[in-house]
């Protein structure tokens, strides 16, 4: 005859089995790549630190070159101002003038004369009316009209 099989101990809940075997699978999986994943970070860290400390460095190395450059520009122009003084004082100087005028001709005023200008006359002066102005009051927001008065 057929000797009987031992009975299988039945697990109890075996739903709580299965939930056990697919999370211990997940853990697994997660432990798998837990190491790479730890490596990738502090490697883009660290390659996020050294580009901004390369960006910093760029920046500042510009600034650098910025500040050389209107040091050079400031020295120029005050060599142009100081040469263009002396010109100016050249130029004006009395006795320059003095000679400029005996080449000239001119001679002292023996009086003086003041004389009065008048407007001039326009023949077809016509009254004229600032028509673009007045459109352009119409576009001004309020608190400018009231900062204007």
């Amino acid at each position: 005859m057929i000797a009987p099989q031992p009975r299988q101990q039945r697990i109890p809940n075996p739903r709580s089995s299965r939930a056990a075997t697919s999370s211990r699978i997940a853990r697994n999986e997660r432990e798998r790549y837990t190491g790479i994943v730890r490596v990738m970070i502090a490697l883009g860290s660290m390659l996020a630190f050294l580009m901004v400390y390369v960006m910093l460095t760029s920046n500042l190395t510009g600034l650098t070159y910025a500040v050389s450059k209107a040091q050079k520009q400031r020295a120029s122009l005050a060599e142009d101002t100081s040469r263009l003084d002396d010109q100016i004082a050249a130029l004006r100087s009395d006795d320059r003038l003095s000679g400029l005028a005996a080449r000239l001709g001119m001679h002292e005023p023996q009086r003086f004369a003041l004389v009065k200008l008048g407007a001039p006359a326009i023949a077809d002066a016509q009254p004229r009316v600032a028509v673009l102005s007045s459109l352009a009051g119409l576009f001004m927001p309020a608190a400018a009209v009231a900062r204007q008065r």
